[in-house]
């Protein structure tokens, strides 16, 4: 269209060929032009700072930097910065995490061209956009008691497999201690063993095994 003023999109995914098919889906539109593209979270704050784009599409797993802290550091230049986060990531804590970063949509991987569009378009209009399913996961993890740094710690090596003598030799502290940080989490994550403890963990995006 004539004198139409397109938005300006910025891609960020370390994978060449992801960035080259939204690219050319996204200049198809024809209120839209992709005006930068990189692979790497370093990079996407340097070139958002050069390029100023209207919207970003990320990804929420990148080399270095992740998508979510990306976008934090962004936002912490640009408060009106706006970003559609694409991940396979769909547990509770990553759409979390994302939203406190400050994402203002968050889709997986496997979403529809359409659905892609209208969830740029939503957020360049001032409109987040979350799909049911990732607002129900959200709205799930609001309504959950937070988890404590040292309880992360101690979460992340029981989804590792370690005992309670092997925690308490890495972190540095007594086992009765490491004893009463697993009674808690079993408490917040609202299950009976370690188990339980560390398939909740993944399940829900609280501890990624890559």
């Amino acid at each position: 269209m004539k004198g139409l003023k397109k938005t300006r999109v910025m891609l960020v995914d370390d994978h060449f060929v992801v960035r080259m098919g939204l690219a050319g889906s996204l200049d198809a539109e024809h209120d839209l032009r992709v005006v930068a593209e990189c692979g790497s979270g370093e990079q996407a704050v340097e070139l958002y700072r050069a390029e100023r784009p209207n919207v970003v599409v990320m990804d929420w797993r990148l080399p270095g930097m992740s998508g979510v802290e990306v976008t934090a550091a962004i936002r912490a230049e640009y408060p009106e910065a706006r970003v559609v986060m694409l991940s396979n990531y769909d547990g509770e804590e990553d759409v979390y995490q994302a939203v406190e970063a400050g994402v203002a949509a968050y889709l997986p991987k496997s979403v529809e061209r359409e659905e892609l569009l209208l969830a740029i378009r939503s957020v360049v209009a001032g409109k987040p956009y979350f799909p049911p399913a990732i607002a129900a996961r959200l709205a799930a993890r609001q309504n959950r008691p937070e988890i404590s740094p040292r309880e992360m710690d101690v979460l992340r090596l029981i989804v590792r497999g370690a005992s309670n003598k092997e925690i308490a030799k890495a972190l540095g502290i007594v086992e009765i201690t490491v004893k009463l940080h697993v009674s808690k989490l079993l408490e917040k994550l609202g299950v009976a063993d370690r188990t339980q403890a560390a398939t909740t963990a993944i399940q829900r995006g609280i501890v990624h095994l890559d």
